[in-house]
Parts: structure tokens; sequence; C-alpha cells
């Protein structure tokens, strides 16, 4: 025994969770691991009970992308695996460490299709970083060491373990494993000097911030060269809290329907510095901003995974780092200023300035400069996806590290679960969801749960009654022939109070403000359902002009 104390596995697993730091999970409880429930009784970890295990694996994820170090999960086995997978994708795309656990049947009944019997390696081998299943338990301070370095190293990303039911019961004396710290890959000596000729060279730099691992220092130090060397700087697709939108280098988002002018920038650019990021489909505009794989200008790509430098693209120089080691390590240079970086932030102010006006008596883009204007820097914003999401994208600004949370996925249902982790994690700060009506149905459930456990987020519903994406698409190439794709929606102001919660209805641009600020007044989980004109649809186009010009391109 090693002079060790027997414990039960399901001890060892909590335990492990302990020594990794770990102050918080979420789950949907299951009766294939109630040892493990058991367990976290008197562990001291915050335990957030949810309403179906989407909503569970989103906060996690959420969890993940706020804190760094992975997010917990707990479901049960079969049905609850493949609700959870949803969040198992989001934390693979938007590269976010992250630990499902799921109960499994007992190793007695492998094999015989038993209840709810899934092979989890396989279900979830292309889809996570790492899937396994552990039989012993003398081995889960190995396993579990092993999954926290596999979910954090290189590319961050989901781990998803499977417990059988019997072995989280056998007893094993074996010693906690230590914290996991990833390693930070650093620029060579070699890295910095090419980079600095490149500079050197370079007329037209164009910096581009996107993916995991940043921290906070890394943004302060990247902010600071990029203004000394008057280099303009634009953030990836829901990557924007990366940069301040009031720094005066920020050139505005690389994502849906970005600024045409950022887009010229960086065309017409003579370094494209990548840093951390993917330039994945969305922010490459559907892979047609740059050549594949020859980008057709000179690039820089820095990822702390040597599996993403020149997985789509081929640069002039790859350099595998964290962004904290390549920020500390950026090299200094004369830098003509030529006030590029100015220009470009003009550029961006006045594109995300004001919206114009769209049909309907509530102007959400409105709404969205007023809570510009009025939250703090450090209130987080939450969003899942749809065509609501680009008028955040758009007119809000970021100013602060850490407050955004969006899935770079495009998983709808996302904002309100992943508030719920916001708040219940940083209870100090205003923590707002903006959702679709379409979006915030996928897991509205979780209210709920917000409610049970007084966590006073503002969820903001944008009701159109459809599915505003999916129309836009279908109006483009099916011009009106409206096919699956509206909705009748609840009275969502009602469904927040008939769970214990505020709710508001607004239905002119006026009664905002005051129904917003009730709601923060109120001091428990509050919904504002407003209601949107249909034609509203995006900032530039209304549903009968994208109607109008597809029906003119099939008529020409």
């Amino acid at each position: 025994m090693n002079g060790l104390s027997p414990r039960t596995g399901a001890q060892v697993l909590v335990d492990q969770l302990i020594a990794q730091g770990v102050e918080r999970v979420t789950c949907v409880p299951g009766e294939s691991y109630l040892a493990v429930l058991d367990a976290l009784r008197d562990s001291g970890i915050d335990v957030l009970v949810c309403r179906q295990e989407g909503g569970a694996a989103i906060m996690a994820e959420a969890a993940g992308k706020l804190t760094g170090r992975p997010g917990i999960c707990f479901v049960t086995r079969g049905p609850g695996a493949t609700n959870a997978s949803a969040g198992v994708h989001i934390a693979r795309q938007d590269s976010t460490p992250m630990i499902l656990f799921v109960g499994q049947i007992a190793r007695a009944m492998r094999d015989r299709e038993a209840f709810q019997e899934v092979d989890y390696r396989q279900m979830f081998g292309g889809l996570a970083k790492w899937a396994v299943e552990i039989d012993d338990a003398a081995r889960i301070p190995e396993i579990l060491a092993r999954a926290f370095r596999v979910a954090l190293q290189g590319r961050p990303g989901p781990v998803v373990i499977a417990l059988p039911e019997d072995m989280l019961d056998d007893v094993a004396a074996v010693a906690d494993a230590a914290r996991v710290v990833p390693a930070e890959p650093a620029p060579s000596a070699a890295d910095t000097e090419r980079l600095r000729a490149l500079l050197v060279e370079a007329r037209r730099p164009v910096l581009l911030l996107g993916g995991a691992r940043w921290t906070e220092s890394a943004r302060t130090a990247l902010a600071a060269w990029a203004e000394r060397h008057d280099v303009p700087v634009a953030v990836s697709f829901r990557r924007a809290n990366l940069f301040s939108a009031d720094h005066p280098n920020f050139a505005g988002e690389l994502g849906i329907g970005p600024n045409p002018a950022l887009l010229a920038r960086i065309k017409e650019s003579d370094l494209l510095l990548m840093v951390g990021g993917r330039l994945s489909e969305m922010p490459a505009q559907s892979y047609g901003l740059l050549g594949i794989p020859n980008p057709g200008l000179p690039l820089v790509h820095v990822h702390p995974d040597p599996t993403e430098l020149g997985r789509v693209y081929q640069p002039e120089l790859a350099i595998q780092a964290t962004p904290e080691a390549f920020c500390a390590a950026l090299p200094s240079y004369d830098a003509p200023r030529t006030g590029r970086a100015a220009e470009a932030h003009a550029s961006y102010r006045t594109w995300s300035e004001a919206p114009e006006p769209k049909p309907g008596a509530f102007q959400y883009g409105q709404a969205i400069t007023w809570l510009r204007e009025r939250l703090p820097p450090d209130a987080v914003i939450c969003n899942g996806a749809g065509n609501f999401a680009t008028w955040i994208h758009r007119y809000y600004r970021f100013r602060a590290f850490g407050t955004q949370l969006a899935p770079t996925s495009g998983s709808m249902g996302y904002g309100l679960p992943a508030a719920v982790m916001a708040k219940r994690s940083l209870p100090e700060r205003i923590v707002v969801a903006l959702a679709g009506d379409g979006d915030v149905m996928m897991t509205v459930q979780e209210f709920a749960t917000a409610v049970q456990y007084g966590i006073a987020i503002v969820v903001v519903v944008l009701d159109n009654g459809m599915y505003g994406t999916i129309r836009m698409h279908q109006e483009r190439e099916y011009p009106g022939r409206v096919s699956a794709t509206e909705l009748r929606n609840p009275d969502f102001a009602a469904l927040a109070r008939s769970c214990g919660g505020h709710g508001e209805r607004v239905e002119r641009t006026e009664d905002f403000a005051p129904a917003f600020e009730r709601s923060l007044a109120a001091g428990i989980p509050a919904m504002i359902h407003c209601l949107v004109d249909p034609e509203a649809l995006t900032p530039t186009m209304t549903l009968a002009a994208i109607r109008a010009k597809a029906l003119a391109a099939r008529e020409g």
C-alpha cells in the first residue's frame, strides 16, 4: 500500500480535481456516477446542477474560456453524453480546455449493448483531443494528469473520460498527481531575428490576433509593441476581447460581414502577422481572403501547436509559441510612422459608430450602442449564434480582457448557459446574454438553473419570429419560398417570471433602457423580451431587399 490510505475510485477522482485546482463543476446527475456525486458532496467544489447536458457542457466550456484551465462537466451515459456532445464540439472548434466525464456501464456488461451503452472512444474519437475509459481505479491520477495536460497543451481542446460505475466503487491506495502546468513553447533566437528582418522590410504590416492561451499580460505587451511600431491590429471572429476597441491601433474584427476597408487592408498588406489563431472559414471569408496553400502575401504564423503551422496556409515564417511567450519576445526595430494605425482605427470607428435605422419600432442597433455606453469595461457579454450577433460584433466595443463569451463554432444556445457560468465565477461583474428567439430556446431551461442558484444574469432576447440566419440564406437561394424557418414563440418575460426571475417586454426603442435598468436593479436573473421587426434582418439589409436582389439576379 506504500503507506497510502485506501480510497474509492470516486474519491480518488475528486481528489485529483482538487489537486488540479478545480473550484467548480457542472453536471446533470445520473445513476452511473452516483459515487462521484457523493464524493463531491464534502469536497468544497462548487457543483452546479443543470437542466440539460448540453447546457452543462456549454457552461464548462465557458469556464475554460474564462480561466484558461479545463472546465469540468459530469454527465450520465448514453443520452447524457450525446446531449453533451454540443459542448465538446464548441470546445474543439474554439480551442478551449475542457474535460467531460461520462458515467459508463459496469465493466462486466460491456459489448452486450447494455442499457445506454456507448463506446465513447469511438463516439468522441474524432471530436475530442483524447477519449479514454478508466478500467483501474489505481490509474485515475495518471489518466487525469494526462487529461489535463492534453486539454491544456498545444492547441487546447476537450478530453472525454468514461467512468465505469463499478470502477468508481473499487478501492485503491495511490498518490495524487501534481498540478499540471502546460509546456510554454517560445520563439527561438533565430525566429526572433527572422521576424525582425521581415518587419524592417515591411511598410504595410497588419497584426491579426486569435485563438486561445492568451493572458492579460500578453495582451498588454502586444498593445504597447503595436503602438510603438505603428502597426494596425485586427482580431479574429469572436475574439474581440484580445485587443481593446478603444486602443488607437485597433482596426476591427475579421469575422462575418467585416468592414470592407479592413479586408482591403489585409489583402494589401506586405506582412500579415497572425498570432494564436488559425484563420479558419469565418475570418477567412469562406477561405477566400488568402490563397491556399500559398497565401499570396508574406505570412508569419505564431501558434503553440506545431500541427497548426502550415496546416492550411504555408507561412513565410512559422513560429511555435504561446501568445504569452511570443509577446514577451517581440523584437523592437526602427519603424517609419506612417499613420496607418490611426487610419485603420478611424475606419473602424466610422464603421462601428452608429447603426442605420431599420424597420420597426424597436431599433436593436440603438440598444447595442446604448449598452456600449452604459456598461462598464469589465462587463461580460455572451451570445450564441444567429443574425442578431452581427450587431454585437459590429457596434459593441469590447475593452477589457476576458469579457467576451461567444462560440467561434457558431453553436446556437451558447449565450445563456455561458452567462450563468460567467456570473457564477465573477459575481461582482455585470453579465449580459444576448440571444435570438431561436437561439435562446435551445438552452432556455438553464434560466431555471440561474434562478435556483441566484445567479443574476440579464438575458436580452431578440425575437423576430424566425430562424433569421437560415431565412436570410433561404431568401437568397429560394426567394419568396418560405419553408421551415418561421417560429411561434412564448412570452419570454412571462417565462422568466414563471421560473422565479424578473421579466420585461420591450416593443419600442425608448423602453429598452429603463427595462434594462429595472432588470439590473432586480438583483435576480432577468429576461428582457424585445420584439424585432422581421424585416430588420442584418445591419445592412432588410428581408425584402435580400429577396428583391435574389429575384432580380434570377430574372437577369
